[in-house]
């Protein structure tokens, strides 16, 4: 197993290297300039210039591309070229909400949609499914920023129950209460996404091994229906289901860019956003680069869940 991590390591490295160039060179082929929003409106032409070879933006990309790398092999990210404060300092005050907002999302999600895929698998056929997999479908369907403006309206504006966004209520003392009241709406609505999704797969799955022989084996030597159904069908059953948690794990790191926007939630999806109306190029690289390192890591994780969902795989 260890030397299995360490070559899935090798290769990631040189797929980390390959996303980086291809986001850096789509990000400054991109229409506009860091410099129109960099200085005043009125600069003239020769200020702009001034400034262009001061940030280094008048040079190839390429080149810029490697000095940007360089800066990188020495911790450094750069800095913004919208409030020139270092990119390290601005990922460090918003990774935290995201990965705040998007844990507890994922939590919830995963805590309603593995039961209720169980019960459907279990009831196939019956009105608890059609209603389970009228959710599901539901949850997928639904637009967030339309679930995210739905619920603002209803519960925040018409019935004034929850605050209708940000993180804490301006001017507050910002404790645990007021922080769950800021939290139950966008995870209410990620969490519905996040739901729907998986409650298809957990039933797909249950049902899938429902028919296996050791099963009727199970249930011929008299074993208990919850017995069967969480020790022996729900192991058997995580191969696919891992996969998906896998492919939402770099969803805690990447946020929920919509949601996170119409809550304005100060994570690293409304921070997307800002720096890409603002041409803020070194922000955007370094989110990507976290995005990526995101994913390379839950790719290496699931492996190493299926081999401890599942004994009979080996990494040799």
């Amino acid at each position: 197993m260890f030397q299995y991590i360490l070559r899935r390591i090798f290769i990631a490295i040189p797929i980390l290297f390959g996303v980086t160039i291809l986001n850096f060179f789509i990000i400054n082929l991109a229409p506009g300039n860091p410099v129109d929003m960099y200085v005043n409106p009125s600069a003239t032409e020769e200020q702009l210039e001034m400034t262009k070879h001061a940030l280094g933006l008048d040079r190839p990309i390429w080149v810029q591309y490697i000095n940007w790398l360089g800066q990188l092999f020495q911790g450094n990210l750069g800095f913004s070229y919208s409030t020139r404060q270092p990119v390290t300092e601005i990922l460090a005050s918003h990774i935290g909400p995201t990965v705040l907002l998007m844990g507890i999302s994922l939590i919830v999600g995963y805590l309603i949609a593995i039961p209720l895929g169980i019960i459907c698998a279990r009831r196939q056929n019956s009105w608890i499914d059609y209603l389970v997999t009228g959710f599901s479908f539901f949850g997928i369907s639904i637009p967030h920023f339309f679930l995210g403006l739905g619920v603002i309206y209803i519960f925040a504006t018409q019935l004034g129950w929850f605050p209708t966004g940000s993180m804490n209520t301006l001017g507050g003392n910002g404790g645990l209460a007021d922080s769950v009241m800021h939290l139950i709406l966008p995870v209410s609505v990620l969490a519905t996404g996040i739901a729907g999704n998986m409650v298809r797969y957990v039933r797909s799955s249950m049902l899938d091994v429902s028919g296996k022989d050791f099963l009727r084996t199970a249930r011929a030597k008299g074993l208990s229906r919850f017995k069967i159904t969480n020790k022996h069908a729900l192991r058997n059953a995580l191969i696919p289901i891992i996969t998906i948690i896998g492919v939402d794990i770099p969803m805690i790191i990447g946020g929920a860019i919509v949601t996170e926007q119409v809550f304005q939630w100060p994570g690293l999806g409304l921070l997307t956003i800002q720096s890409i109306t603002s041409r803020d190029y070194s922000t955007l690289m370094a989110i990507n680069l976290l995005a990526a390192v995101a994913v390379l890591l839950s790719n290496l994780l699931t492996d190493i869940l299926y081999a401890v969902a599942d004994p009979r795989i080996r990494y040799e």
